[in-house]
């Protein structure tokens, strides 16, 4: 699912084997020998005599055979024309801060004044960035010497400064503030060991469910594996609903005047911004026939970010990287939250040993580790770079095993090995399958305890929305003749993870102090924070931090003909009736 796609991409063909599973009466009449074409709202017919099948983004969530037409939806709909229509739309909401002095003391609501609300179409802007993100744009910047905390200071410029997009927008609207996804994501690594190493988890080993992609897969192709998905939500679903939950309880507005973007590596992240687990309905408990109000509105990649430069005609990489252009940043409505959100010390970087996906898995082993002291890690390579499998021993006896899965083809071995065994139809036949096998070599995975499972192999700094070697903007640079080969894509890998590792470094402080800390996260502090959180807003933490996932059945290429219709048709072939 993740490629790059452009505006030429966005009308493929759909051959009736796969046909899309958009109810029947939407789709267009066509000849049984044609192809049918799925087309986006305002695109070209091509002088195709058909009419367009009208598809949303659930449409594409429920198709399991569709794959690019889902994938250009996704770019109709999220992209970086949307960012300009929303910031083109209206003036943004203003959040003022009322003076301590003429202030309610009893109504903390009331600290804060929303200028603007009487427009309708008036919505407060918010934003976060993945630092995959900051990595792959500091690695291409032309001059070089680009650091992760330069890019954050220069997104920073683009977003909310005067020199930004507000310059050229026909409203002026700025956002009021751009959150880095890293700072949440130290609570999505505590939640994720709470869940692995607790009592109370799902059915072992836990896989990871932070990559949409593999999420996806899962639940349209192996709903076997459903009950071992990680419930934790992912920093970019964690970050939303904090944002909405926290703005719409503190400011008193409802959770539709609030318009959040996230900037990621990943196309398949629009597929989980879209997600109906991931709105107002599901942390709300709101019972409506009305679709949600999503925690992520408008998901946008590294290089769509550029895209969004270059339509408001600002180059990037020009912008001031010393942060003296930035505007004030205005006070969180909730000061304990602006403290988390943003920190005076920046998050530390992982280090390179928990590789560029967030270092889930990394933190869980140094947790389990740090359970039982004088324990060590020790590592096993796999068959390939993307499978590297981990034990948490103590005198040679092993205490926690997990392992790494990066890569649709090491996904599906790992997802054949977890199938249930099938029974017999024999009599006294044993059941075949996989999860027969006795546990051992052939059988490691069933002993895992934990699996970190991205879909794109090498990890999330190689997202299919990151910018590519085979980009002008990289190929100029380094004067490539013709397409580049697959050593000049590892190398240019190796520079998105080297600015990805050393991001923040130089700003790296020690962190919270005290007997729980671990990879200097304090999981005591971020507890603390996730409950205050909670009672804030008065929500529990089991809707706000977690979700759930779901079966995908398709009907594609199987009989739809009910029970009573397949009796009617036995009748009448055997000449009987009613």
């Amino acid at each position: 699912m993740s490629a790059i796609l452009s505006v030429d991409d966005l009308n493929d063909f759909i051959s009736p084997g796969v046909a899309c599973i958009k109810p029947v009466e939407t789709l267009p009449a066509a000849d049984a020998h044609d192809e049918t074409e799925v087309m986006l709202d305002g695109g070209s017919q091509q002088q195709q005599q058909q009419s367009a099948a009208q598809i949303s983004l659930t449409d594409c969530l429920a198709c399991s055979g569709c794959v690019t037409s889902a994938e250009a939806v996704l770019v109709s709909l999220q992209s970086h024309a949307e960012v300009l229509a929303t910031l083109d739309a209206a003036p943004a909401l203003r959040v003022v801060a009322v003076p301590a002095a003429t202030a309610d003391n009893d109504d903390p609501a009331r600290r804060f004044v929303v200028e603007g609300l009487a427009d309708p179409g008036a919505r407060l802007l918010v934003a976060s960035v993945s630092p995959q993100t900051r990595a792959s744009l500091a690695a291409a910047c032309p001059s070089g010497a680009v650091s992760g905390a330069d890019v954050r200071r220069m997104v920073d410029v683009l977003l909310r400064g005067d020199s930004g997009l507000a310059a050229g927008g026909a409203c002026g609207s700025r956002f009021s503030w751009v959150v880095d996804t890293d700072v949440v994501r130290d609570a999505t690594l505590v939640l994720a060991a709470d869940e692995a190493l607790g009592a109370s988890t799902p059915s072992r080993p836990v896989l990871a469910a932070s990559c949409p992609g593999w999420v996806c897969y899962a639940e349209k192709t192996h709903p076997h594996v459903l009950p071992h998905l990680s419930r934790v939500k992912s920093p970019q679903a964690l970050a939303g609903t904090l944002l909405k939950t926290t703005l719409s309880r503190s400011l008193g507005i409802p959770p539709s005047r609030i318009w959040h973007l996230a900037v990621m590596p990943c196309f398949d992240k629009k597929l989980e911004a879209s997600r109906e687990e991931l709105t107002d309905q599901a942390w709300a408990g709101a019972d409506s026939l009305a679709p949600g109000v999503r925690d992520v509105d408008c998901v946008i990649t590294s290089k769509e970010l550029l895209m969004l430069c270059e339509s408001r005609g600002i180059d990037f990489f020009q912008l001031p990287r010393d942060g003296t252009s930035i505007p004030p940043l205005e006070p969180f409505p909730d000061s304990r939250l602006h403290q988390f959100l943003f920190p005076t010390q920046r998050p530390r970087s992982p280090p390179r040993v928990a590789g560029s996906s967030g270092g889930l898995l990394h933190y869980i082993l140094q947790s389990r580790a740090a359970q039982t002291p004088g324990s060590e890690i020790r590592t096993t390579r796999g068959r390939n770079a993307d499978v590297v499998e981990y034990c948490v021993s103590l005198d040679g006896q092993p205490l926690f095993r997990a392992a790494r899965y990066y890569g649709f083809r090491n996904i599906q071995n790992l997802v054949r090995r977890l199938k249930p065994a099938r029974p017999s139809r024999m009599p006294g036949g044993k059941p075949f399958g996989s999860a027969r096998r006795a546990a051992g070599k052939s059988a490691a995975s069933l002993e895992y305890g934990y699996v970190e499972v991205m879909a794109c192999p090498g990890g999330c700094t190689n997202g299919g929305g990151q910018i590519k070697v085979e980009d002008p903007i990289v190929a100029q640079r380094k004067g490539f003749v013709g397409k580049p080969g697959p050593q000049e894509q590892k190398d240019w890998l190796a520079e998105v993870d080297e600015a990805y590792f050393s991001d923040g470094e130089a700003e790296t402080e020690d962190g919270p102090i005290g007997g729980d800390v671990v990879d200097g996260i304090s999981s005591s502090h971020v507890h603390d924070t996730l409950v205050y959180w909670s009672e804030m807003t008065g929500i529990g933490l089991d809707r706000l931090a977690f979700t759930s996932y779901r079966e995908v059945i398709s009907d594609v290429g199987k009989d739809r003909a009910t029970d009573a219709d397949k009796v009617v048709q036995l009748a009448g072939k055997v000449g009987g009736g009613w």
